[in-house]
């Protein structure tokens, strides 16, 4: 049986720090977010008491004298295996997921909501942005990236389709539906077109690992902007321009 909501897609991947000789990471198709925990294994035991050699229990009552398991070398093996699963909590499709700087937490994003979630909690989980409207026919906009900042662990960005990023801080309140910074390029006039909303939806978002720099994609360009500066980008950088020329076949084959 095959899902018809659900395509076997990984949207994101994201690596914890490590603390011992294990990795683990999460990675969340369009619903489900999972914990995996990824590891080494080059020695295996042999020699159990309790049971034979390929994994079958014996009866206590046959085990007359006691021996001391060996460890062997083996060949290499890598072994993945899913931790926690956290489900059911998501309407529209994941689009982002980004582990906190305290590394407990972690926030999962879709079209319109922000979940934040505990890394040993898999059936609970708190909005802490929600911008969908009453009536869905008044939508104007949806959430497309979201990450938390690399050092302070209160402070989180999310961008939009409208070509705008805003800073929230969790300080402030249970939702974060007053943002504290908008960064936002004012568009020159002059450039307005038919496909100026699509082209300035922002793909992605990355704040650099001092956190006083974030990075943003729209369709057409690269920009760099300083936390402290929310009028316009410090730096602007043109990515396949010679596609503007071409949005209009673009955008009628839905490219």
């Amino acid at each position: 049986l095959k899902s018809l909501e659900i395509e076997e897609k990984i949207n994101k991947i994201r690596w914890l720090r490590r603390k011992n000789q294990a990795h683990f990471l999460l990675s969340t198709n369009d619903k489900t977010i999972k914990l995996w925990k990824v590891s080494e294994r080059d020695k295996r035991v042999e020699g159990y008491n309790t049971k034979e050699e390929n994994g079958q229990l014996r009866d206590p009552s046959h085990v007359t004298s006691l021996r001391v398991p060996i460890i062997k070398p083996m060949e290499l093996m890598v072994e993945a295996s899913p931790r926690r699963i956290f489900a059911n909590a998501h309407t529209y499709h994941i689009n982002s997921i980004s582990v906190n700087s305290d590394q407990e937490t972690y926030l999962s994003a879709d079209d319109l909501r922000i979940n934040l979630w505990h890394l040993e909690i898999t059936d609970q989980s708190f909005n802490i942005v929600d911008i969908k409207p009453q009536n869905m026919e008044e939508l104007t906009e949806v959430i497309t990236a979201a990450e938390f900042h690399p050092v302070e662990c209160n402070l989180l960005v999310y961008s939009s389709s409208k070509g705008t990023i805003r800073l929230c801080d969790m300080r402030a309140s249970a939702l974060c539906d007053r943002h504290s910074k908008l960064f936002e390029e004012p568009e020159d006039p002059t450039n307005r077109s038919f496909f100026s909303e699509i082209i300035s939806s922002i793909s992605d978002v990355k704040l650099s690992n001092s956190g006083r720099y974030m990075i943003s994609r729209d369709y057409l360009s690269v920009k760099v902007w300083d936390l402290h500066m929310e009028t316009k980008p410090i730096e602007s950088y043109p990515v396949h321009e010679y596609l503007r020329s071409k949005l209009c076949s673009l955008y009628e084959n839905d490219c």
